[in-house]
């Protein structure tokens, strides 16, 4: 016992205090300050200008993968008649195959909207205007197609066109109500039409009225499906102004949050099978992140003096205190959020940040205690994003699983196009936060102090 406390003991001696990195804090201007090593990632103060710069290279890099147009399946020529469709006519999805009504290009065009206000640059609502345009332009076509070659989920048109799941309406259908509130694009009245019905109708529930699936298990919630359809919820209240919506939207937050949420731990699991309801629990990275991204976008649309207002908000800052308190040295988080050995994933990383900043930038959360972990977080994002605009370090789609190692084994992939939404919204956001005029960015100590210019007299305690 002798020998192995000394063993110990040695080991701590001869370790480094802390690991050594390449970036040294460019804010400190004493280059022989020995209190201050050096960081993994960039520890600094962000610069709008480059963090601008680094969403432009995004927005470019998807603008080069999602070409809108319509070519042959077999040889890719272009087709150039719209007359008469033809059965091999299929949307080209570019390089890195991003599809066009995929549930996570709704993410994007989330970020492109709220690029678009962050930095008063309309490159970011041209391409949402190019993508929706475009909707409007060959949606007759391929529904022609498909009434006369009845190709169901072949027919490139086919989430629009028929349906069947939360991911082929919710996420888009939300993004388009987001651009017609914002008058950006055609009117696309008569398809939210249709994948709002889907949402709020047609969608298997459970008998209490939770939104739920059929796949993989029978009967089974994901934490994804917050996302998936509650916005939507949400944006079809603001919308049409019936109340009902708005209800089903905080029903389906807090229904989900009783069966998917850990109090002890505060992190959604990923998802609950009704056959199977002692399963044990797996907290996937992005799984938290859909379902504060859900909430966060709940709240941003819900009146104030809904009676479940002040619960999703409770509920929301309760996640990000869980989420919070889970970030990595590296700045950030990990694909199983509470296992430090799986690795760093990046399109989590870019909800946790944008949210956490949207919330400092609401006034629901302190700047004091959050706004550097958010900094910190975009720090760590920034150097995820290579030269030509692709995003690294994204998981690939991932459904419900059993078992451990099927998540910590998934693989990352620029072409996951889960990773360039989060990004849009995380940079848009820190731009916000750092034009924040309530908000003093200090630099004291060695590290960052967000501080109320009102000298703290806001209080945070007002949606508890």
């Amino acid at each position: 016992m002798r020998l192995l406390a000394f063993l110990a003991a040695f080991a701590c001696l001869a370790a480094p205090a802390h690991a050594e990195g390449p970036y040294r804090n460019p804010d400190n201007k004493n280059p022989n300050d020995t209190a201050e090593g050096t960081y993994p990632v960039p520890y600094k103060k962000p610069v709008v200008a480059e963090i601008a710069a680094s969403l432009q290279r995004i927005r470019g890099y998807v603008d080069s993968q999602t070409p809108t147009r319509i070519v042959h399946k077999g040889s890719g020529a272009p087709v150039t008649d719209f007359r008469t469709p033809v059965a091999d006519a299929v949307v080209d999805k570019g390089d890195a195959d991003f599809g066009l009504q995929a549930y996570e290009m709704g993410v994007v065009h989330a970020g492109l909207l709220k690029a678009t206000a962050a930095t008063g640059d309309k490159r970011y609502a041209a391409l949402t205007q190019r993508h929706l345009q475009f909707f409007a332009d060959r949606l007759p076509y391929f529904r022609a197609q498909e009434q006369r070659f009845h190709l169901e989920r072949a027919n490139s048109f086919a989430h629009f066109l028929d349906p069947r799941a939360l991911d082929d309406a919710g996420s888009m259908c939300a993004a388009m109500m987001r651009a017609r509130q914002a008058g950006i694009g055609p009117d696309l009245a008569a398809q939210i039409k249709v994948c709002g019905d889907w949402v709020a109708k047609r969608q298997f529930r459970l008998p209490d009225g939770t939104l739920a699936r059929q796949r993989p298990q029978a009967v089974s919630l994901w934490a994804d499906d917050m996302y998936m359809g509650i916005p939507a919820l949400a944006e079809l209240g603001r919308m049409t102004g019936d109340r009902a919506y708005f209800d089903d939207a905080v029903k389906n937050v807090l229904q989900m949050t009783d069966y998917l949420f850990d109090p002890q731990r505060n992190l959604y699991t990923h998802g609950w099978n009704a056959n199977n309801p002692d399963a044990p629990r797996f907290y996937w990275a992005r799984a938290n992140g859909w379902a504060v991204l859900a909430m966060s976008d709940v709240l941003d649309v819900l009146p104030k003096d809904h009676p479940g207002y002040p619960k999703v908000m409770a509920q929301l800052k309760k996640t990000l205190r869980g989420i919070a308190e889970r970030q990595s040295g590296a700045g950030l988080w990990h694909q199983m959020v509470d296992r430090d050995d799986s690795y760093l994933e990046t399109s989590a990383s870019a909800m946790f940040v944008y949210v956490l900043a949207h919330a400092v930038n609401e006034g629901w959360i302190s700047p004091t205690t959050y706004g550097s972990i958010a900094q910190a977080g975009w720090n760590a994002l920034s150097a995820r994003i290579d030269a030509q605009g692709r995003v690294e370090g994204t998981c690939v789609g991932t459904t419900f699983a059993s078992d451990q190692v099927y998540y910590y084994n998934r693989p990352t992939s620029t072409t996951a196009m889960h990773g360039y939404g989060p990004m849009l919204l995380a940079g848009a956001e820190m731009i916000r936060l750092l034009n924040n005029p309530a908000i003093d960015i200090q630099f004291r100590v060695r590290t960052y102090h967000y501080v109320p210019k009102d000298g703290g007299q806001t209080s945070y305690r007002e949606h508890p």
